[in-house]
């Protein structure tokens, strides 16, 4: 099976970014999806807001940027575009990787054959994904680099995961866990950890037997935490936890692009990217979704290495990166999270205080949104 790779320009970006509906009377997912999506766009579907698996969820996307900062704009242009329509419904904006209290039962499919048939084959465990995540795509120019890179961002995979940790709650409940998002995806067949395959040929044959065997319909219902695009081209990094901030999208945004870039030029140099240990970022991603910031890590020499410690070595080993993209400010927010704390910190603080009150996180929530940089 043949899977045409569509060549990027280098490093170029795009972000999507999947928000929570959230009625401002009683603080919970709220339907509405269709209705606004209908009056933005009355002629069709809007180019940047489109429909997700629930009719809460409203995913608001760039088009194609060159820089972070290019980015963020795009996403803000279209935030400010549907905000007077949710206003109009008594609806707010919010993003997190889960609600804090909204039970998945609840909540209303939107009306599409693809989500219909995604419910059908999958039953329950499709039913529970009331989650919420950011993906960062990255421009690559040939299907081989994106193979290769695929691999060597496993090893990221508890980075951006520690950064972006933001579930903590599940249907008013406190997990235990940083991201349970994370775990919740991962009970879909083909989703979560990607795998760790030789060359785009390999790809192409493990897809083919994905489609021949009728495991999928096509290969963008392989869910991976990062996976290559072949459409776009580029690589998509998927592991992240909906962010509650503008702030935090372009941070995680100009980690991504930054990795792809630097990866790029080393195999234009002529070196190999290496291709971490597969149970070692197993156990790394388990323990970046419990411990979040305060995760251990396993290096590939098999010594350990605190997770804040490791974010604060990437940050500075991808300087000349984000010098060259234009970056530098929004790479700089890594050690003022690393520092002040991922969401699931800045959620417990916030119910410790309210005596363990999840509403007042919901506000707190919200409250980020609105500013949009952690508070």
């Amino acid at each position: 099976m043949e899977i045409p790779f569509n060549s990027s320009e280098r490093s170029s970006l795009g972000i999507e970014w999947e928000l929570q509906l959230i009625s401002t009377e009683t603080r919970q997912l709220t339907s509405g999806a269709s209705a606004i999506l209908a009056e933005l766009s009355p002629n069709g579907e809007h180019p940047k807001a489109k429909h997700e698996l629930f009719e809460s969820t409203i995913e608001v996307i760039t088009g194609i940027s060159a820089t972070v900062a290019e980015g963020e704009a795009d996403l803000s242009r279209t935030i400010e575009e549907l905000q007077p329509l949710l206003e109009t419904r008594g609806l707010q904006f919010m993003c997190a990787g889960s609600h804090p209290t909204t039970d998945w039962a609840t909540q209303t499919v939107s009306p599409s054959p693809r989500y219909a048939k995604l419910l059908d084959d999958m039953q329950q465990l499709a039913r529970q994904l009331q989650i919420f995540g950011v993906h960062v795509h990255v421009g690559v120019r040939s299907p081989a680099k994106a193979i290769a890179m695929v691999n060597a961002l496993s090893a990221y995979i508890p980075h951006f995961l520690a950064l972006s940790a933001s579930s903590p709650y599940w249907i008013g409940s406190d997990t235990g866990l940083a991201s349970s998002r994370s775990k919740v995806f991962e009970n879909l067949p083909t989703a979560g950890l990607p795998y760790q395959l030789a060359d785009w040929a390999a790809f192409e044959s493990y897809m083919e037997t994905l489609i021949s065997t009728g495991t999928i319909g096509s290969i963008k219902e392989v869910w991976w935490d990062i996976r290559p695009h072949p459409d776009f081209g580029t690589v998509e990094l998927r592991i992240c936890d909906g962010l509650p901030t503008l702030y935090e999208v372009g941070m995680v945004a100009a980690v991504s692009q930054c990795l792809v870039d630097m990866f790029d030029r080393e195999i234009d140099k002529g070196y190999t990217l290496p291709t971490p240990r597969g149970w070692i970022v197993r156990e790394n991603k388990w323990r970046a979704a419990r411990y979040g910031l305060d995760a251990v890590i396993i290096r590939d020499d098999q010594t350990t290495m605190p997770v804040r410690d490791a974010l604060l070595e990437l940050a500075h080993d991808l300087l000349p990166a984000a010098e060259r993209l234009g970056c530098v400010e929004e790479l700089g927010r890594v050690e003022q999270v690393v520092k002040h704390g991922s969401s699931y910190l800045r959620q417990r603080a916030v119910a410790a205080a309210a005596a363990g009150d999840l509403h007042a996180v919901v506000d707190s929530l919200l409250a980020e949104f609105r500013a949009g940089r952690p508070l």
